[in-house]
């Protein structure tokens, strides 16, 4: 169906007078009857009443005409959505993230995109870096903020460094090394560990397994938990001590103490992934979030970087 019939007919029904509506129109009256007369056959029933001296809506004609205006208004509108979609400012974000984040500047950063941005509608899923590498594969995710070691970003997107903080120790708060204002390595060696599947954040697995692998140690893993506020329950069911990021200690579970280990602290970052090939409203979240650096929190002031280089991955 074209607009120009409906256009007619909404001037028609506005003047419900064939001459005045073909002057507004720019038209004579016989195209403009005729051009009625083949929309009431395409819709199958009479919109006009006619008479000698009058016209006016038919039941069907007056029920049809707040749709046609709402059609008309909404191809009006369509260059600029248009417009707007190429921009990056319209459209949908399906933005993934692990749970750290959260305790960090992501709330900042979603409060002042959906400010910037009122035409993007954002979908918003808790999940790990696994889950989130199937995403991209699928193409279900936009973009995610990933948890990983120290330069340890993911190969084959994008990534931005957005978040960088020490690990620290969760240990009940019952337990002999709670009273120490540090942790030594050689003091860890021999505790129960709670931790995350090798699977959510393979490289900082492989950084903590290799700090005990330099007090000639390995992981006494006893529990493996995919969420940090799951471990930091386990921690304080006395099931045994964890390594969490600094932001992570705003959990203030009862029953947990956080700990910093003593001497150069093993650092996590937490990066933001998209991939090559992203839209325009990727795009504009990227640009908004470099634009947004993370604000002082109790924790201390912790820094977004430059663009982190991350070769392809080879198919």
């Amino acid at each position: 169906m074209e607009l120009k019939p409906l256009q007619q007919f909404a001037v028609l029904a506005e003047e419900l007078h064939f001459g005045r509506a073909a002057a507004r129109l720019h038209m004579t009256q016989p195209p403009l009857t005729q051009a009625m007369q083949r929309l009431e056959r395409e819709m199958g029933t009479s919109l006009f009443v006619r008479t000698q001296r009058s016209v006016a809506l038919s039941p069907a004609g007056a029920a049809l005409l707040p749709v046609v205006h709402q059609l008309l208004r909404l191809a009006a509108s369509l260059p600029a959505s248009a417009q707007a979609a190429a921009l990056g400012q319209a459209g949908r974000l399906r933005l993934a993230f692990v749970s750290t984040i959260a305790y960090g500047p992501l709330p900042q950063w979603l409060s002042s995109f959906r400010l910037a941005q009122p035409g993007i509608a954002l979908d918003l899923r808790e999940a790990t870096l696994d889950v989130q590498l199937q995403g991209f594969e699928a193409a279900n995710i936009d973009a995610g903020f990933v948890l990983h070691a120290k330069g340890g970003a993911p190969t084959g997107l994008q990534a931005w460094r957005a978040w960088r903080e020490p690990l620290m120790l969760a240990l009940p708060q019952d337990h002999v090394l709670a009273q120490r204002r540090q942790l030594s390595l050689a003091a860890l060696a021999a505790q129960p560990l709670v931790i995350f599947p090798r699977a959510v954040a393979p490289s900082l697995f492989d950084a903590i397994a290799t700090r005990y692998a330099a007090v000639q140690s390995t992981p006494q893993i006893v529990q493996e938990a995919t969420q940090m506020q799951t471990i930091v329950n386990l921690v304080s069911a006395g099931m045994g001590i964890a390594w969490v990021p600094r932001s992570l200690t705003l959990l203030q579970r009862p029953g947990v103490v956080y700990r910093p280990l003593a001497g150069a602290a093993l650092w996590c970052e937490t990066s933001l992934v998209w991939p090559y090939d992203a839209g325009p409203v990727v795009r504009s979240f990227v640009e908004h979030v470099k634009r947004q650096p993370p604000q002082s929190t109790a924790l201390g002031s912790t820094l977004g970087s430059a663009l982190v280089s991350v070769p392809r991955k080879r198919r």
